[in-house]
């Protein structure tokens, strides 16, 4: 039996407004790729960018899903049960 993520609903994806992580915009740093937090919405960078807000933020906010806001890419991360889904 394939294991299951009740944390992400991908009936109501939430997706990226502008395509800017929201923390290091104001800090004028890089970002490596984008996500986007599946509980409020908020666009943040990966784990592979210098900053780390994706994973800070469920760290910070308990919020365990995101999903990939990179064109083309269909797919979620949950911090919380260390899952990939692709929907």
């Amino acid at each position: 039996m394939e294991a299951m993520c009740y944390h992400f609903d991908v009936e109501n994806i939430l997706n990226s407004k502008d395509l800017i992580c929201e923390v290091c915009r104001p800090l004028g740093e890089k970002w490596v790729h984008l996500r986007v937090c599946q509980t409020c919405g908020k666009t943040l960078c990966c784990d592979d960018s210098k900053n780390q807000h994706a994973y800070k933020h469920f760290l910070e906010s308990g919020h365990p899903v995101v999903i990939s806001a990179e064109k083309g890419e269909s797919w979620a991360w949950c911090y919380e049960d260390e899952m990939f889904i692709e929907y």
